[in-house]
């Protein structure tokens, strides 16, 4: 991979991951509600669904992924029912004090992970990047040297600076009003992402 196309891959990425989704809202959640050092656990868990999408697409797994209206189907009902309930979840318990709610460090873990991998969308970013910044004809191991690197540098900070935006916004809470429907607020997020999911149209390949 050449500099040039290192740098519009660079940016293509920072745009993926920096534009707001089910992964950003449930770090500004996770950090306003437990702050930023016990939401690590769910910036790891983005990272994890990072590194193996990035695998499946070198391996182009989600080429076939996007060709099967049927698994995209499944896939896009699943996670906008899972979604939904989060919204719904989150409503409900909002007004409950922190401490009530499962804070432990595998739960927020794996609820992170499962938002991460249920969207189906998620695989278009993979397979655009692999389409059009890896080179045919050129051994795939090189070029995986130059674009996992940067792909993870870049998901960590972007979702970093969203879990730091959440404890900030959590400290800034003077008002247990406010802390109650921000958390509400997150909580429709996540219904119409999930709602959206449900609507979306079967990928195509880029």
């Amino acid at each position: 991979m050449t500099f040039e196309a290192w740098g519009i891959f660079a940016l293509f990425w920072v745009v993926f991951v920096t534009t707001p989704g089910p992964n950003a809202v449930n770090c500004i959640s996770n950090g306003m509600s437990r702050g930023f050092v016990r939401s690590l656990p769910a910036v790891a868990a983005i990272l994890t669904q990072a590194s193996l999408f990035l695998a499946l697409s070198a391996f182009g797994l989600t080429a076939l992924l996007a060709a099967s209206e049927t698994a995209f189907s499944i896939a896009k009902l699943i996670g906008a029912g899972f979604l939904i309930y989060l919204g719904v979840r989150g409503w409900i318990t909002a007004s409950r004090p922190v401490a009530q709610q499962d804070v432990n460090a595998g739960g927020v873990y794996w609820r992170a992970l499962a938002i991460a991998v249920i969207n189906p969308k998620s695989v278009a970013g993979y397979l655009a990047a692999f389409s059009q910044f890896v080179q045919p004809g050129v051994p795939i191991g090189p070029q995986m040297w130059a674009i996992v690197p940067t792909a993870l540098t870049l998901t960590a900070c972007s979702y970093l600076t969203y879990t730091a935006l959440g404890a900030g916004l959590g400290r800034a809470a003077m008002g247990a009003i406010f802390n109650v429907w921000f958390r509400r607020g997150m909580a429709v997020c996540f219904i119409i992402y999930g709602v959206l999911l449900g609507a979306s149209q079967p990928l195509r390949s880029v």
